[in-house]
């Protein structure tokens, strides 16, 4: 297999994710000009990730009959670029704000830290170690007289989220980035259940008959099931009772069915036990330990389903003293030294993250490339996977490709990065930048629109 692309850094990205996941990939085919600004290969990230899981699935189509010639994968850098930041256009509405007024970057007495406030309790955590009310300049003047390490553990230990921002050097240092950097960028194993079900093969639509069972949350995780989705593949999202993310919801439930279940509660439970012993896939974000805690430790999940394709997210990496704090994409940028570094080359004075939010991003579609190499392994061999990623391990891949060279200025979006047909969002009317990944006789079509969480029941179509 080789790639054909003019640009090195996308190449070398994209053998480290292929070594990651191993398989037979098809070739991959890079156009379109231009990169996000950064410190950072961002749009380097966006046109790996998005052809590894393009080409995993053009593997997986050539994995069903070796005498069929393996399609060709190809991905477009501009809009792999575009679809990191925001694929939805809405036609006369708006997407909700996505973050919080209190959430954000604020200076301590030793250097900036982090809040992430979106979530209600999350809020409510670092106002109480603050002891401020919900306003962003009380906020501001609280911090200001605390040190960022104290602060950020103090926030953590109350059960919410921040990051003190640290250098590169100094994350390297840490004893969390040191546990990070030594894990697989994919952490796998396999089973051998045996009775595995046939697969109902189709060449338009590969993921056709398959089932997944979407855990996840805010964007890598949904992303996962966003891409599957595009290739037929049966999405049920599911979340509890009282969770929202008005800001984000619109992108990325695309092509999935979404239903709500409360799994404190027998009669859900037993709901939920169903569909993942019926499900072919689940992706979940929890933090590691969560679902043990509701009694579906990975052993569960296995007893429940043995067939099953388990692929799950962490924020900070699966290993080390962080393993089991939560985390999002702001955060870890905060922590790995991508947002110190991102000022040091923009020349401000204040933390610069990456221009989108590329950890969440690529780590969605390594989720997918994982996922679709569990069902090739299912059907060639007869095996059952077990894949661990996280945002941190992804940041570190990208940092370890940090060269960005001469950066080339984006071309502007045009009418013509549109595809053509309306999308009747749940919200309103809406198109949808074209999507960057194409596979030779499988075109990335979603048969469902995006709607508002708990708007399906939670059952198989």
């Amino acid at each position: 297999m080789k790639t054909l692309s003019a640009d090195p850094m996308p190449q070398a990205m994209y053998d480290e994710m292929r070594t990651a996941l191993v398989g037979d990939h098809a070739e991959l085919d890079v156009s379109g000009a231009g990169s996000l600004p950064s410190a950072f290969p961002v749009t380097e990230l966006a046109t790996a990730s998005m052809g590894i899981a393009g080409a995993c699935l053009a593997g997986l189509i050539h994995g069903d009959n070796r005498s069929r010639a393996q399609p060709a994968s190809h991905v477009d850098r501009r809009l792999a670029s575009m679809w990191f930041a925001w694929s939805l256009r809405p036609v006369g509405w708006e997407v909700p704000p996505a973050m919080d007024p209190i959430a954000g970057d604020y200076e301590g007495s030793d250097g900036w830290i982090r809040l992430h406030t979106n979530a209600p309790h999350h809020r409510d955590a670092a106002l109480k170690v603050l002891g401020c009310p919900s306003d962003r300049e009380a906020v501001a003047k609280a911090v200001a007289s605390r040190s960022i390490d104290n602060l950020e553990a103090d926030v953590v230990e109350q059960g919410g989220c921040a990051a003190a921002m640290r250098s590169l050097d100094a994350w390297a240092a840490h004893p969390q980035g040191t546990a990070v950097a030594a894990e697989s960028l994919i952490h796998k194993t396999f089973q051998h259940p045996g009775n595995i079900p046939a697969w109902p093969y189709d060449a338009k639509r590969p993921l056709s008959g398959f089932r997944v069972l979407d855990l996840t949350r805010v964007l890598a995780g949904p992303i996962a099931g966003r891409f599957l989705a595009a290739y037929g593949a049966q999405v049920l999202r599911i979340d509890p009772p009282d969770w929202e993310e008005p800001g984000v919801v619109p992108e990325v439930t695309l092509g999935k069915r979404c239903a709500g279940l409360d799994l404190t509660q027998q009669g859900d439970r037993e709901t939920f036990e169903r569909l993942l012993g019926e499900a072919d896939i689940v992706l979940h974000g929890y933090r590691a330990g969560a679902l043990d805690g509701l009694g579906y430790d990975e052993e569960a999940r296995r007893r429940i389903n043995p067939n099953l394709i388990d692929v799950s997210l962490n924020a900070y990496g699966w290993t080390g003293p962080w393993k089991d704090r939560r985390g999002f994409d702001s955060l870890v940028q905060m922590s790995s030294g991508i947002a110190h570094q991102g000022m040091i080359w923009s020349g401000k004075d204040k933390p610069t993250p990456l221009p989108v939010q590329a950890l969440d991003h690529a780590t969605g579609y390594l989720m997918a490339a994982a996922a679709i190499t569990g069902l090739t392994g299912r059907l060639l061999v007869g095996s059952t996977m077990t894949a661990k990623l996280s945002l941190a391990r992804t940041a570190h891949l990208l940092v370890s490709h940090r060269d960005t060279g001469d950066i080339t200025a984006m071309p502007p979006e045009t009418p013509g990065d549109l595809a053509p047909a309306i999308e009747q969002t749940g919200w309103g009317p809406a198109q949808r930048l074209r999507f960057p990944v194409s596979i030779t006789g499988s075109p990335a079509h979603w048969a469902l629109p995006s709607g508002p969480l708990r708007s399906s029941p939670p059952a198989w179509p």
